[in-house]
């Protein structure tokens, strides 16, 4: 069994070096435009050259526009944006199998709070997004993805859904990953889960942390109920769901990055 854990938190480790390695490219588009520069189109092949397909499962693309223009407008351009993504890949030798996800995400609608440079942020919101979904490698009944077929009992860990010390407040990041997330479970009408939520950097005579925003000691689970209201507000039955906050009992003795973390396991299929 000790073993075993061993094994676990070896490959959990693996897996968050993995992720620091590049798996997310970014380019860049022209106000109004869908077409790419040659510099643009450079990144993207290089990207692709880089990556050893053996050990990828797929990659998704997601577009952007900046805040200008109505709604309609911009889902199209964004949607035309990551097409051309997708033609520059498949173009240069990339599996069009491996491509799942296509989507254009429409406009970023900018924040009330001030811009010292307004153009640049617009230029950064002019984008399409790729991420490589690398293939599971935790081993039997461990998975870093949503699997077609799962099983009862089986754990699902994401090393891209971590939080902010002693917050329960969702990043950008992981809520990019639940919404790749829910358009998978969406497909898998059986499937039921439970969220659990954990915490680094408390003392062992508490069973959970802080959070800094209600000033309760529920921390695990406040981060469990985020990623639950998230999921809900993206379509997936709260019935399918519950969320459970673990506390500090499970560290991975892998740094305090790897414990601020929410994990599923498999409760019905």
């Amino acid at each position: 069994m000790m073993k075993n854990l061993f094994s676990l938190l070896f490959l959990l480790f693996f897996g968050y070096l993995s992720a620091q390695s590049k798996t997310v490219e970014t380019v860049y588009f022209e106000f109004d435009k869908y077409n790419l520069y040659n510099n643009q189109v450079q990144i993207i092949v290089d990207f692709i050259k880089r990556v050893d397909t053996t050990k990828v499962e797929s990659i998704q693309i997601y577009g952007y526009c900046d805040d200008r223009g109505d709604n309609d407008y911009n889902y199209k351009l964004s949607d035309n944006r990551v097409k051309t993504v997708q033609d520059i890949l498949t173009s240069n030798g990339f599996n069009k199998n491996k491509i799942v996800i296509i989507e254009g995400k429409g406009r970023v609608i900018l924040t009330n709070d001030p811009f010292e440079n307004l153009n640049e942020t617009r230029s950064k919101n002019r984008r399409v997004d790729l991420f490589l979904v690398k293939k599971n490698s935790f081993g039997k009944g461990i998975y870093n993805s949503f699997q077609d077929n799962h099983k009862v009992g089986d754990r699902v860990y994401l090393d891209n859904i971590l939080f902010p010390l002693g917050s329960s407040k969702l990043t950008e990041q992981s809520k990019l990953e639940l919404d790749k997330i829910s358009k998978i479970i969406q497909k898998q009408k059986n499937v039921q889960f439970e969220i659990k939520g954990h915490v680094c950097c408390t003392p062992s005579y508490y069973d959970d942390a802080i959070d800094k925003d209600s000033h309760e000691r529920k921390l695990s689970l406040n981060r469990a109920k985020s990623v639950y209201k998230y999921l809900i507000s993206k379509g997936i039955n709260s019935l399918r769901m519950k969320y459970i906050g673990s506390g500090n009992k499970f560290p991975t003795g892998l740094g305090e990055a790897l414990d601020r973390r929410v994990e599923f396991l498999i409760v019905k299929t």
